[in-house]
């Protein structure tokens, strides 16, 4: 596994797409895997579509999800990131569309229905003028809303590929001042069919999934 995103590798060490990016997250916890067209992939699929039907059970399972692995396991983040406790202040990575962000369910989710996040949320970036270039690292894409006096954050994510945008979200709040930047993301994206993914992700499977633990204190 990639030792950054978890991406599964044919070998040691980061994985493509993080050997070949900026590294700005002190560190980067996904929940679980999203293997695509399945289970989680479907809900994160879901939650975004505004006239689909299931988008309030689509939100309320992925808040539930949420809320239920920050309670157990954001110390463990904390820590990873050489910080005790938890993180001063928590946001959300900005939607590529400005106006889809004022009303994002992610934002939603973290911002008012978690109770583990939503006294320590702030929306503390949003979407600058600058054209991003997919799974390029670009800090420019996003404008701090203010200056950080040394605080730490945790960036909360839905879905991971490249991570180009949690890194780049990273930046920006590191050169506003943050003292470090984590990320927890509900999901890292994966396709069964790539290479030896099948295999890999059927092994994984006989371990169970468990709230319990998380991949920094398994």
């Amino acid at each position: 596994m990639c030792r950054c995103c978890l991406n599964l590798t044919d070998g040691e060490g980061l994985g493509w797409a993080c050997r070949h990016g900026e590294q700005r997250l002190a560190v980067v916890v996904p929940i679980s895997y999203s293997i695509g067209g399945e289970g989680l992939h479907r809900l994160i699929v879901t939650y975004k579509r505004e006239a689909d039907r299931s988008v309030p059970q689509a939100v309320a399972a992925l808040a539930q999800v949420c809320e239920r692995f920050l309670v157990a396991h954001e110390p463990c983040v904390a820590s990873a990131a050489g910080l005790k406790g938890v993180f001063d202040r928590v946001t959300t990575v900005p939607s590529a569309d400005p106006m889809r962000d004022l009303h994002h369910p992610l934002r939603r989710i973290v911002g008012e229905v978690c109770e583990a996040t939503r006294g320590r949320y702030e929306r503390l970036l949003v979407r600058s003028d600058s054209v991003a270039i997919p799974r390029v690292y670009d800090p420019a894409r996003y404008v701090p809303t203010r200056r950080l006096a040394g605080e730490s954050v945790l960036v909360v994510d839905d879905m991971w590929t490249s991570g180009a945008s949690a890194q780049s979200a990273a930046g920006a709040l590191l050169a506003a001042g943050a003292r470090c930047v984590a990320a927890v993301v509900l999901a890292r994206h994966l396709n069964r069919s790539w290479h030896n993914n099948d295999a890999s992700l059927r092994a994984l499977q006989r371990l169970g999934f468990s709230y319990e633990r998380c991949v920094l204190c398994a």
